[in-house]
C-alpha cells in the first residue's frame, strides 16, 4: 500500500508516554531524569485523569501507625487478596519499593495528613492486616497528581500533548517505533516516532453501564497493543467496587471511597443487619472488595436490599467534624448530589465497575512486554494484583512501577534504538482505520452501539457469571465487532469538535476488550477473586496454576493458558505466616 497523501505532523522523541495520569506522569519524569526526550500524550487534559478518582489512600509499609507492619505483611496481602494469581516478583517489588515512592511524592510536595508524632498517618482499609494507607483526607489520588504534575512541568526535555488520541501503534520488525494519533480539538493528525513507547492509559470501565470510570477509561491502551501484537493477561477479572452511589440515577456508580469503611463506616441491611457477619465475621466491612461486592449483591438477591437496591453504609456515629475532616469530599458528594447529610444519615451504595486487573502482560521488574519497545505500567498493565486488586494498592502501583517502567523504556531508547520508520503501508492502514468513521452517514450509530455494549456486559458478565450467559454475551460482541466496523457519523462538520468521531473509535476499543474479557471468562470455570461462576462456585487448583493470555492471530482471537512461575518456597513462607495484631496504634 502507498503511503498516505493525507496532511499529518510528525513528532520525533525519544520516550513517547501515552497516558497522564500517575502511571504515565511518574514514567515521564524517570525518563527526563534519565536524559531522554519526552512526549506525553494525554486524551483529556493534563491533571484531570481518572487516578484522582483513587481517594482513599495509597497502601505502603511505612509503619507510622502500626509498628510491626513490613514489606512482608503487605507482599502477603497482597497475594492473598489476588488468590495468588499475581505475579509474585511484582508484588516483592511492590512492597518493598512503596514506602520510598511515598516519601518520594512527599519531597516532591505533596501533603499527607498526620499522626499525633507528626509522621504520614495511614488508615485501615479491607483486606490489609494494618492500617496502611497514606492519605489527603479522601482526596489522595488528587493530591498524587497535582505533586506529579507539578513535578512533571518543571522537568527538562518533557512536552505535554492535551487532548490528543492515539488510535494505532506503529510496528516495525517486532518493535514499536511510534504511534498514529489526532488532536480532539481541530482533527488534525500527528504522526509520533519514538525510540520507546510507554503505554499508561488506564482501564476499561466504561464498556459497563454502572462504573465509577471517567469518559476516558474506553480500553484503549489494551486494544492499541492487542492490535500491535501484544499479549494480554486475565481479561476476566474486573472488580466491582463495593460502594458506588446508587441515587439519583444521574450519579448511579459514582464512588464512594473505601475510605468511608476505613473510617468505621458501617454496612447495613434493610433489616438494619450489619450483614457482613455472614460473609466474614472476621474482617467484616473490612473484607476485600471481591467479598463485600458478592455480598451486597446477595443481600439485594434475597430481598434485604435497600429501597434502590443496594445497601446502606452508615457513618453517622462518628463526629460530624471527624467525617468532614476524614472525608471531605465523600460529605460535599452526598449533600450536592443526592441531598444526603452522612453525618446525620447512612449513604445509599452498590456495586460498581472500578478497576481492571487485566491488561498488558509485562515483564516484572521492568514493565517490557512482548513487544521490543512497548512498556506498560499502570491499570494498562498486568501481573501485580492477581484476581482481585485490594483497596489502596493502585496508586502505590502506579508510583512503584511508573518509575520502573519510565527508566526501563529510556534505557531500551538510550541503547542505540533511535526512532525510526515503521513498516511499509502501516501508517496507510492506520490514518484510513483513523479516518473510517468520516467517510459516510449510513453506518452503525456509535452512541447506540456502545450502549448495547454496556447492556451485555451488565447482563452477561456481571458479578455472579454462568456460561449460559456468557457464551450469549461472547455472541452479542461479536456481531457488535461487525457492526463496529461500520460505525460512521455526520462529516459534515469536518474533523472540527466531532464527539461522534470521538465515539465511533471509543466503541472499537470497548468491543475488543469486550471480546478477551468474555472469552477469557468462559475459560475459567472455576471461582477466584473478583471472577465469580455461579455453575463454578469452587476454585479449582489446576486454573490456580495458570494465566489466561489473549493475543491476535491473523484477524482472530486467541487464547492460551499460560503457567505462573512457582512462588518461591521462602515467600510462601511468607504468605502463610501468622502476623501480629496485638499492637498498639500510634494515631
Amino acid at each position: 500500500m502507498a503511503e498516505p497523501t493525507v496532511n499529518y505532523d510528525e513528532v520525533s522523541t525519544d520516550v513517547l508516554v501515552i497516558g497522564a495520569g500517575g502511571a504515565g506522569m511518574r514514567g515521564a519524569i524517570a525518563a527526563a531524569q534519565a536524559g531522554c526526550r519526552v512526549q506525553v500524550i494525554c486524551k483529556s487534559l493534563l491533571g484531570k485523569a481518572h487516578t484522582v478518582m483513587a481517594e482513599g489512600g495509597m497502601a505502603a509499609a511505612l509503619a507510622n501507625v502500626a509498628k510491626p507492619d513490613s514489606w512482608k505483611t503487605h507482599f502477603s496481602d497482597t497475594m492473598k487478596g489476588g488468590k495468588l494469581l499475581n505475579n509474585w516478583r511484582m508484588a516483592e517489588i511492590h512492597a518493598k519499593e512503596a514506602p520510598e515512592r511515598v516519601l518520594e511524592l512527599e519531597r516532591w510536595g505533596a501533603i499527607f495528613d498526620r499522626n499525633a508524632k507528626g509522621l504520614i498517618h495511614q488508615r485501615s482499609f479491607g483486606g490489609h492486616t494494618y492500617p496502611r494507607l497514606a492519605h489527603i483526607g479522601d482526596r489522595t489520588g488528587l493530591e498524587l497528581i497535582r505533586s506529579l504534575q507539578d513535578k512533571l512541568v518543571h522537568s527538562p526535555g518533557v512536552d505535554v500533548h492535551m487532548e490528543v488520541t492515539v488510535t494505532r501503534l506503529l510496528v516495525r520488525d517486532g518493535r514499536v517505533c511510534g504511534a498514529l494519533a489526532y488532536r480532539r480539538q481541530d482533527g488534525g493528525l500527528v504522526v509520533y516516532r519514538a525510540g520507546a513507547v510507554l503505554l499508561a492509559s488506564g482501564g476499561l470501565g466504561k464498556i459497563y453501564r454502572v462504573t465509577s470510570n471517567s469518559w476516558e477509561s474506553t480500553g484503549d491502551g489494551t486494544a492499541l497493543a492487542y492490535h500491535a501484537g501484544a499479549i494480554l493477561q486475565d481479561c476476566e477479572m474486573v472488580q466491582f467496587h463495593p460502594t458506588g452511589m446508587i441515587w439519583p440515577p444521574g450519579v448511579r456508580g459514582l464512588l464512594v471511597t473505601e475510605g468511608v469503611r476505613g473510617e468505621g463506616g458501617l454496612l447495613r441491611n434493610s433489616q438494619g443487619e450489619r450483614f457482613m457477619e455472614k460473609y466474614d465475621a472476621e474482617r467484616m466491612e473490612l473484607s476485600t472488595r471481591d467479598v463485600v461486592a458478592r455480598s451486597i449483591n446477595q443481600e439485594v438477591l434475597e430481598g434485604r436490599g435497600t429501597p434502590h437496591g443496594g445497601a446502606f453504609l452508615d457513618i453517622s456515629h462518628k463526629p460530624a467534624d471527624f467525617i468532614k475532616s476524614k472525608l471531605p469530599s465523600m460529605w460535599e458528594q452526598f449533600h450536592e448530589l443526592a441531598d444526603v447529610d452522612i453525618t446525620k444519615e447512612p449513604m445509599e451504595v452498590a456495586p460498581t465497575i472500578h478497576y481492571a486487573m487485566s491488561g498488558v502482560r509485562v515483564e516484572p521488574a521492568t514493565g517490557a512486554s512482548n513487544l521490543a519497545g512497548l512498556f506498560a505500567a499502570g491499570e494498562v498493565a498486568c501481573g501485580l494484583h492477581g484476581a482481585n486488586r485490594l483497596g489502596g494498592n493502585s496508586l502505590s502501583d502506579l508510583l512503584v512501577f511508573g518509575k520502573r517502567a519510565g527508566d526501563a523504556a529510556a534505557a531500551f531508547a538510550q541503547a542505540g534504538h533511535k526512532a525510526v520508520g515503521w513498516e511499509s503501508g502501516q501508517l496507510s492502514e492506520a490514518i484510513a482505520y483513523t479516518l473510517r468513521p468520516l467517510t459516510g452517514e449510513d453506518g452503525e450509530n456509535p452512541y447506540k452501539l456502545h450502549a448495547e455494549l454496556q447492556d451485555a456486559l451488565t447482563r452477561h458478565a456481571p458479578i455472579i457469571r454462568e456460561e449460559k450467559g456468557l457464551r450469549v454475551g461472547l455472541g452479542k460482541v461479536k456481531e457488535m465487532q461487525e457492526r463496529a466496523a461500520r460505525v460512521a457519523v455526520a462529516a459534515r462538520g469536518g474533523r472540527h469538535f466531532n464527539p461522534g468521531w470521538h465515539a465511533s473509535l471509543d466503541v472499537q476499543s470497548m468491543v475488543d476488550n469486550a471480546e478477551a474479557l468474555f472469552v477469557s471468562a468462559i475459560e475459567r470455570r472455576e471461582s477466584r477473586g473478583a471472577h465469580t461462576r455461579s455453575d463454578y462456585p469452587a476454585p479449582d487448583e489446576e486454573l490456580g496454576k495458570v494465566n489466561f493470555v489473549v493475543e491476535k492471530d491473523g484477524e482472530e482471537l486467541k487464547l492460551d493458558a499460560i503457567a505462573k512461575e512457582a512462588i518461591p518456597d521462602e515467600l510462601m513462607e511468607v504468605i502463610n505466616a501468622k502476623w501480629n495484631t496485638d499492637y498498639t496504634r500510634e494515631d
